[in-house]
């Protein structure tokens, strides 16, 4: 059984992952349930075989139609259904879920698809952040029989509790349609322009305002640079303001994974801001797509791109803009050859074997 929250779709890189795992999970004969928050009750079978329970929960603030799931409604369900292990990707309601599964003798996998310490860290001070989260990631790391996490970056705050069941499982790319080849120029830009894309989710702590910022500085250099924006969220308001009187498209929530993929193929570079990612699934698909990708020195996303698939930069707009500049002084054929080269190295079957092992209880 696969339970989320922040499910949804709207949602992107966690969902992706969730629907990759599970329909591996599937094609490798096993039974898979997936319980979502919902508006109210249903039960239906994704395309790749998934059943699909949904539980009614609440709307999470501020959150753009996120909804979280009360704990008690999942444990009916399980208790109903009786998995033989359980994969949880939530931090906030489901982490309960680690002592029920004990409780019953299933096995249980936490999923750390976001940095704790660095959420807590936008909304109080960090030496406080930092303290309320090893509370809350010794508890996970004793209550779960492993720990999943996709980066070393994802790691850290479990290794500083000294947590011992941690697992790396990192995320793979559909390396057919993401991929060069889909690459549209004229749908996405006029002739002579440079695209830079930003495809994410717009909330505060993917940052996407520096992808805003970046393009306004490489304008007054005389850059003819043109930012398309792919994604929705409470923070786009404030962006469609900062944007007024520059070159910058927004698409909102794009649902065809085809037109993202032509998207990403057709930029020059891909901008990943966030301080915070702990993967950054969008940046992966970009570098697949021939892109090289703009990330933050501070996440995760350095260490899936490489030093052949883009940069990095300080949490700085100039920093951000000087960043675009350096790579887009790389050849495209180049930069194209190398992001799809580091791309090669993740793929969907490795990442589904390592959950497969991890559900099956291997030491490791």
């Amino acid at each position: 059984m696969q339970l989320a929250n922040f499910y949804g779709s709207r949602s992107g890189g966690l969902r992706t992952a969730i629907d990759r795992w599970g329909a591996g999970y599937v094609a490798a004969g096993h039974e898979v349930v997936l319980v979502v928050p919902g508006s109210g009750s249903t039960h239906g079978t994704l395309a790749s075989g998934v059943d699909l329970i949904t539980v009614p929960a609440p709307l999470l603030p501020a959150t753009g139609g996120y909804r979280v799931i009360p704990p008690g409604r999942v444990t009916d369900v399980l208790a109903g259904l009786r998995p033989d292990a359980v994969e949880v990707s939530d931090r906030i309601t489901l982490r309960t879920i680690g002592r029920w599964a004990r409780e019953h003798d299933v096995h249980s996998t936490m999923v750390s698809h976001e940095r704790l310490d660095r959420l807590l860290g936008m909304a109080m001070p960090v030496p406080a952040a930092r303290r309320l989260a090893d509370v809350a990631n010794a508890d996970t790391a004793a209550t779960f029989d492993t720990v999943v996490c996709t980066t070393a970056f994802a790691a850290v705050e479990f290794t500083r509790v000294g947590a011992q069941n941690l697992r790396r499982a990192p995320l793979g790319v559909d390396l057919a349609m993401f991929a060069p080849e889909h690459a549209d120029p004229g749908r996405f830009r006029a002739a002579g322009e440079i695209l830079m894309v930003h495809c994410g989710r717009l909330s505060v702590e993917k940052r996407s305002g520096r992808s805003v910022a970046a393009l306004r500085r490489l304008r007054r250099s005389g850059a003819p640079v043109r930012l398309v924006i792919a994604g929705d969220g409470p923070r786009r308001p404030a962006l469609e303001r900062a944007a007024r009187g520059l070159p910058v498209t927004f698409l909102g929530h794009v649902p065809d994974r085809r037109t993202i993929a032509s998207l990403l193929a057709t930029a020059d570079v891909s901008m990943a801001p966030g301080p915070h990612e702990t993967f950054c699934l969008s940046a992966l698909e970009s570098l697949a797509s021939g892109t090289p990708v703009v990330g933050s020195r501070t996440s995760a996303v350095g260490g899936v791109i490489g030093d052949e698939g883009g940069t990095v930069a300080d949490n700085d707009d100039a920093q951000f803009a000087a960043a675009v500049s350096r790579v887009l002084d790389v050849p495209r054929a180049s930069r194209e050859t190398a992001a799809r080269s580091r791309a090669a190295r993740y793929s969907w079957s490795a990442s589904v074997d390592t959950m497969i092992d991890v559900h099956a209880g291997a030491a490791g």
